[in-house]
């Protein structure tokens, strides 16, 4: 009997993968593959257009026209929140709306910001996948902002300042 039921299962594990494997949208598949044909070796974080705190502060710093975009919830920013001029606050969950699609620019540097950017990275390869070639992510979000960036940091460049308490 063991024998039997072993073997009725597995035809319907085969129709099972079967029905899987030509389940996926291969104009889809073909376009991810696109996106991440050059995503390999030390390389990859920069194919993947992560930016390091450290590189995020520095543009600043250098002038740069760079919008931010906050996507953690209302919750999440109703205390804590990007306070860089032209930046915008838009959730996970709204961002594709056409309305919110239609508010990204095009022209410079757009940062998606999350908490520890694992939705930034979802939201900004995303953004990339359907044109927004300019998008970016904060690598590591807030967290590794608030890591990374002190007294000493943010008066970096800018000449002689108040000594930073440690």
């Amino acid at each position: 009997m063991k024998c039997v039921g072993k073997m009725t299962f597995l035809p319907l594990l085969l129709v099972g993968a079967c029905a899987f494997a030509g389940s996926y949208d291969a104009g889809m598949a073909a376009s991810y593959e696109r996106l991440f044909s050059g995503v390999s070796g030390a390389e990859a974080g920069r194919a993947l257009h992560f930016l390091s705190p450290q590189a995020f502060v520095e543009k600043l710093q250098q002038g740069e026209s760079t919008v931010a975009i906050d996507i953690r919830t209302p919750a999440e920013t109703e205390l804590l929140s990007l306070s860089l001029a032209g930046s915008m606050a838009i959730p996970a969950e709204r961002v594709f709306a056409p309305e919110n699609l239609d508010r990204i620019p095009t022209d410079r540097p757009v940062v998606i910001v999350c908490k520890s950017g694992a939705r930034a990275a979802a939201v900004g390869t995303a953004l990339r996948h359907i044109g927004f070639d300019n998008v970016y992510i904060l690598k590591g979000g807030f967290q590794a902002l608030a890591a990374y960036y002190g007294p000493r940091e943010a008066y970096a460049g800018a000449g002689p300042g108040p000594e930073p308490a440690e």
